[in-house]
Formats: structure tokens, sequence, C-alpha cells
């Protein structure tokens, strides 16, 4: 290698030392704006002290947490460069950094008490990881979180909207949800193709389903798979003989959250 190469060589190194490459197969789009970061970290709520940041990335988030005496954050990420750049980032704070899989980690190794969610989440993941929120709902008050602008407005929707679907029922059983505001593409690196959108989610009274739970996720599911038929058609398969409803004539986005519940106490009364 002559002079000319190793000099090209520690300017790439230069170059990159102070960043973390974002990985596709992460879905990584790492926030650059300041004043998108800090207005995101200024929507959690007072809800709790514990605070748990899922993929801090390059920390753009994480600087605004630290700095917040109101909470006591931990930054999880299953990124080992991001860990490594967030350990000198934040000298002060690496045994708050910690490596490691949201889907897969056992919450209850961090928490033994209330804990509220923060992130940029990835999109490719966002709805597992909505589904693990609400299986430890019982531990998690509140989230905020940026996701895809579509799944956003799908997860906030209104019965009677097109884009109610499974998720919406799902998370409204448990939370009150709040589109906060919308994010553009060009403020992240790389840019995704896709507008982004900040929501909030804040648990609600309802300590439990009023029906069966597994029945309850059962007929949902089953429903919106085949959304554009009435319930009739699309749930036949899970009702007991003989079974009528006024609900069955309806398709599944014409239903409230109290309405799946009412159907599934139907639906056991009759087994």
């Amino acid at each position: 290698m002559n002079l000319q190469d190793i000099t090209f060589q520690l300017f790439i190194y230069f170059c990159t030392m102070n960043t973390v490459r974002a990985k596709k197969n992460l879905g990584q789009h790492f926030l650059k704006d300041q004043n998108i970061a800090k207005k995101i970290t200024d929507s959690l709520l007072a809800v709790t002290e514990q605070i748990l940041e899922i993929g801090p990335g390059m920390g753009v988030l994480t600087g605004y947490l630290f700095e917040n005496k109101n909470f006591y954050v931990k930054a999880l990420d299953v990124d080992w460069e991001s860990i490594e750049y967030l350990h000198d980032k934040f000298p002060d704070h690496q045994q708050q950094i910690l490596y490691g899989d949201f889907l897969k980690t056992d919450l209850s190794e961090l928490y033994n008490t209330p804990f509220s969610i923060i992130g940029n989440l990835p999109y490719n993941i966002s709805s597992q990881i909505f589904f693990r929120i609400i299986e430890n709902r019982q531990y998690i008050p509140q989230v905020v979180c940026m996701i895809q602008k579509e799944v956003a407005e799908r997860i906030s929707a209104s019965y009677g909207n097109k884009t109610y679907g499974i998720l919406s029922v799902f998370l409204q059983a448990f939370y009150d949800i709040d589109y906060l505001f919308t994010v553009s593409e060009k403020v992240f690196d790389p840019p995704p193709k896709v507008k982004s959108a900040v929501i909030r989610l804040v648990r609600n009274n309802r300590q439990q389903l009023d029906c069966d739970e597994k029945l309850f996720f059962q007929v949902v599911k089953t429903g919106f798979n085949q959304r554009r038929k009435t319930l009739r058609n699309s749930i036949r398969s899970i009702l007991p003989a003989e079974f009528d409803s006024n609900y069955l004539n309806l398709r599944p986005e014409q239903l409230s959250v109290d309405d799946f519940i009412r159907l599934c106490q139907e639906i056991s009364a009759n087994f």
C-alpha cells in the first residue's frame, strides 16, 4: 500500500470513527434534527420515573433524556456498534446503555417497577414491538414513539375508518392514543422512503377485558384477516352452532373495542 492509499484510508477512518453506519437489516434511520428530537422527548408525560429507550442509535434522543433529572433512563440497542459509540459519547452513563433485543429481553430483569417506553422504532418490526408492549401492558403505562406515518394513522384511527385494523383494536383496548405530529423523511440519515409520525400511548382504566381475552384476540384477528366480509362470514369457523348476533351483519372496522367485547361475551354465553 503506497502513501496515497494510506492517507486515503486514514481520511476514511477519521470521517467514520464518530458515527454509526445505518444497517438496512436492522431498519435503522437515524434522526439528525435536534429540534424534532427535543420535541419527541418533551412529549413524555411524568407518568413514571423509569424510562426505556428502544434503539437509541446515535443517541440524539438519549442525550435529551439523560439531561432530564426527572427520569432515570436505560437505552437498549441490538447493534453493538451503537452501544460502543454511545459508551464513548456518554461515558457517565455507560451502565445505562445496554445491549439487547427488546423482542427477546426479559423485561423483569430490567425493571421491577412500571416504566415508560420511548424510541424511534425500526419500521420493519414496529408491529412486533407493539404486540410485546400489549403482552406487558401491566408494566408499561406510557409509550412515546416515532413510527411510519401510515402505521401511526392506523393505530390511532377510530372505528368506522378504513385504516382501523387489528393493531387499532388491540392497542386501543388498553391505551388512549394521541397522534402528536408528522415528521419529514428529510430529517433522517439515511432518509426513509416514507414520512414518519410520533404518537403517544397512555394506559387507560381497563385493567382487563370483560370477556375471554383469548377469544377476543382470535375474533379480532380472524375478522380483520377478511375485512371485506361481514363477521358472519369471516369468523364463521369460531362461532357456536346456531349462534346469531346483530354484530355479525357488520364488517370488523364497524365495531368499536366495546362492541368486540360484547360480541365475545355473546359468543361465550352460547358455547
